[in-house]
């Protein structure tokens, strides 16, 4: 039966009612054909119109949710390309996070408390996010004020790539006693009567620096799942919908998997994940790449949960470090037999990876196996890889990586190690390290990401701020105006680059009929915002396939309830995640300007009052002590 319409309105089909729009916006859609709209319908998850309020408003319907969007700027979900949110999820609850926090003295606080309410047997664990160079006092904490604030609790502080601390009472935790000898490629600093200090060195290997937090006690059970989705809704709250897991050390297939696959099935996740698999033991990485071979295919899964590829490491004996306190590593003569066996297994089965790889001489050896198996037509052959980090790669390895069908992954990891690298190598090598902006004129895909959460924050606004103004959290200024990206081109590094990564272009990155209902309202706008202020960027309503997944200020309740955090005592429990800070623009003149404008809402507010007889319409006398003799 036809329906009669409604304010002027045709009837439309229950079938094209949307089941979300969003009204009243600044949105920058990504797409050329259209860049510009001012509203979006979202139906079963997908984009069905994008145009103006008038638009869409014969898409509503008493079902429809609709969210005005009060003229801030919408942007298309942020997808981080490289992203250890699998491996993040497993932790995020037990970890005090020191990302954000601007002085040490507050980090010290923070981390005292804590120690007091962390119960018998657990350890108080602070795991990237941070750089002494973010602290106003410019420097790490002491052993001394470590054992101060936590005297019976294990502490471990870990810091970039470089190094830990660890109170005395998490080396008794760690079994760390005189005898102990220094793992391979790392160091346990000791005193003069040879007990260990507290201190471990990254020689360059960071190895000694996570087997030592993984002696730490994991959570277990439900409160793995609680700790993921928590880790999710925050990552939801800077306006991330998508990112790719790049697998790593101690995250083992399929165990530490099994926590995204259960909350995949049961409709849990909020976050869009594509994983990589890295096989994990020294010797066997060939057997465990073709076991995976064998069971899965990349592209498998669905839209919230697929699989990706091999990687970041295909052979441990290929994987660079990335400790600038220290030389470069030199690797083993001859790692390439055995890397071109697993890249010549992959390619020939249709599996994409990706590398991890800091310096240019680590490329230069894996382009040379890549040209020799070019010979045989598996380079290039429409498998998807990349090379991650790449802080030093040359041009003459991008032209080599282009020619061979390769891409490109960076993260914002001199935000925190900028000021390192600069005393290794100087300023003029920093300045290109990564060299972006000669990875762009090459036509390749250079997706964007943080490698949070070991060293990087998780925060996108913090990389997408270094990308546009080349400074590092301590405001050192490394990279000139030629290597540095426009706004809109940083985020399509963040959207449209990442989407081509996973092969996922024609749905996921850009807001258009067809594409993901993936989008964020933020609290700025990000086009013109003070460039100072971009990394207190946050989103104050994020929608992950038509779903809201996180809601602040005047949205806060329309995202669903999470479980309360569990265990009960975690850091995030207290104080969340990411420490925000006032805006730096809003400091000086600019706070001045606000205080006097609160100075005449005040007088005007008096006038009101005077008018309404609730106060004296004369301004009373006002004594001061100050002018009595």
């Amino acid at each position: 039966m036809a329906t009669m319409p409604v304010a002027g309105l045709p009837p439309v089909s229950t079938n094209h009612i949307a089941d979300v729009v969003v009204r009243n916006a600044k949105i920058y859609t990504g797409d050329p054909a259209r860049p510009q709209a001012s509203a979006v319908a979202i139906k079963d998850g997908k984009v069905t119109l994008v145009g103006d309020d008038a638009d869409v408003a014969a898409l509503i319907s008493t079902q429809t949710r609709v969210v005005d969007a009060l003229g801030r700027r919408v942007i298309p979900g942020l997808n981080d390309s490289h992203l250890h949110v699998i491996r993040g999820g497993l932790n995020y609850v037990l970890e005090l996070r020191w990302d954000g926090v601007p002085t040490l003295r507050q980090a010290l606080a923070m981390l005292r408390e804590q120690a007091a309410r962390t119960p018998k047997g657990q350890w108080v664990r602070v795991v990237g996010g941070w750089s002494a160079d973010q602290f106003a006092e410019k420097r790490l904490p002491t052993l001394a004020e470590l054992n101060a604030a936590a005297p019976d609790t294990p502490v471990f502080v870990l810091h970039l790539y470089q190094s830990a601390l660890m109170n005395r009472a998490a080396l008794r935790a760690a079994g760390y006693t005189k005898a102990t000898p220094d793992p391979r490629g790392g160091q346990i600093v000791r005193g003069r009567n040879g007990e260990p200090t507290g201190m471990l060195l990254a020689a360059p290997s960071a190895l000694i620096l996570y087997s030592t937090l993984a002696a730490a006690p994991t959570l277990q059970g439900e409160d793995l799942k609680n700790s993921t989705r928590h880790f999710l809704r925050e990552l939801n709250r800077f306006g991330l919908t998508s990112a790719i897991d790049a697998a790593g050390g101690f995250q083992n297939f399929p165990d530490n998997y099994s926590t995204v696959i259960d909350l995949a099935r049961a409709g849990q996740l909020s976050l869009r994940i594509s994983y990589h698999l890295f096989p994990q033991t020294p010797g066997q990485e060939i057997d465990d790449l073709q076991r995976w071979i064998s069971m899965v295919r990349p592209g498998d899964g669905d839209e919230w949960l697929r699989l990706n590829g091999a990687g970041e490491n295909l052979t441990w004996s290929a994987a660079d470090f990335e400790n600038f306190t220290e030389p470069r590593p030199e690797l083993a003569a001859g790692y390439e037999a055995g890397f071109e066996k697993a890249v010549r297994l992959l390619m020939e089965n249709g599996w994409g990876f990706r590398l991890h790889a800091t310096y240019d001489e680590t490329i230069r050896r894996d382009l040379a196996v890549f040209e020799k198996l070019a010979a045989d037509g598996l380079f290039p052959a429409g498998n998807r890889w990349l090379f991650d980090h790449a802080e030093t790669v040359s041009r003459d390895s991008l032209d080599r990586i282009a020619a061979l069908g390769g891409a490109m992954s960076i993260q914002n990891r001199m935000s925190f190690q900028g000021e390192a690298f600069v005393r290794r190598y100087g300023a003029g090598a920093a300045a290109e390290a990564p060299p972006v902006r000669a990875m762009l004129d090459r036509g390749l895909i250079v997706g964007a990401g943080t490698d949070a959460t070991r060293v990087s924050s998780y925060n996108p606004w913090v990389a997408l701020h270094w990308l546009i103004s080349g400074r590092t959290v301590g405001d050192l200024t490394i990279y000139p105006p030629q290597n540095r990206v426009s706004r809109e081109t940083a985020l399509t590094m963040y959207t449209q680059a990442g989407a081509k990564l996973t092969g996922e272009q024609d749905v996921k990155g850009i807001l258009k009929p067809g594409f993901y209902g993936d989008l964020a309202i933020l609290s700025d706008d990000f086009f013109t915002v003070p460039e100072q202020d971009i990394p207190h960027i946050e989103s104050l309503l994020t929608i992950t396939g038509g779903r809201i997944v996180y809601a602040a200020a005047e949205y806060e309740g329309l995202d669903d309830e999470l479980p309360t955090i569990t265990p009960e005592w975690s850091p995030v429990a207290h104080y969340g995640g990411y420490q925000a800070t006032v805006k730096p623009s809003i400091s000086g003149a600019r706070q001045a300007e606000l205080l006097g404008q609160a100075v005449a809402e005040s007088e005007q507010h008096r006038q009101w009052r005077a008018q309404r007889g609730f106060t004296p319409a004369a301004t009373p006398d006002i004594f001061d002590t100050c002018f009595v003799l």
